[in-house]
């Protein structure tokens, strides 16, 4: 018997796309909200219903050379590329520390037993406060890590490492600015503003 000689039922190409048209509706229903979305929801640059920016935070001023380039990527994603606001509503203290570790070592005959690739760990500790009377408005820790190879030649061995900081110093700008926003949007929900 061939597919030819199956009895064929009427609505056969009616259901599927009923079907189709059933999960259209369906997904209709569901609703997803960005984070930055607006409709009263806060979000960078943007007044929220309290009349204050989330973009007015001050980063302020860090040591090494690994906290700069996380601090200068913060300035740019919680201000959108135009420096530190003039009325800040929140400081942010930031305090990076970053380690290299050795990850793998492959041992063959001409590289001595010496490590071939390495990592780095970059965690950032945040403390936000309110400008007005100085109270901490929220703290917390985040980390990342970025990986690299380390070539026999001194030099490239530097620049893979330093090429590792860079990439970790900006995904961890990246989580910090979200974990910002979050304990923003928590403390003034929580605050009734």
């Amino acid at each position: 018997m061939s597919s030819s000689d199956l009895p064929r039922h009427k609505y056969g190409r009616l259901l599927p796309a009923a079907a189709a048209f059933c999960a259209l509706l369906a997904l209709g229903g569901c609703k997803v909200q960005p984070l930055y979305g607006s409709a009263g929801r806060l979000e960078t640059g943007a007044v929220d219903p309290s009349g204050a920016r989330i973009a007015s935070m001050e980063f302020a001023p860090v040591g090494s050379r690994e906290a700069q380039q996380v601090r200068n990527h913060l300035i740019f994603l919680a201000n959108g590329g135009q420096g530190q606001p003039a009325n800040p509503a929140y400081k942010v203290e930031l305090s990076v520390i970053s380690q290299t570790e050795s990850v793998a070592v492959i041992q063959n005959a001409t590289q001595d037993e010496e490590p071939t690739a390495g990592g780095i760990v970059m965690t950032g500790t945040y403390t936000i406060r309110d400008v007005a009377d100085g109270s901490v408005v929220a703290t917390g820790t985040r980390a990342v890590s970025a990986s690299f190879d380390r070539p026999m030649q001194p030099f490239a061995d530097y620049r893979a490492e330093r090429d590792a900081q860079d990439r970790a110093a900006r995904e961890l700008a990246e989580v910090l600015h979200l974990a910002l926003v979050l304990d923003i949007r928590k403390a003034r929900g929580a605050g009734g503003s």
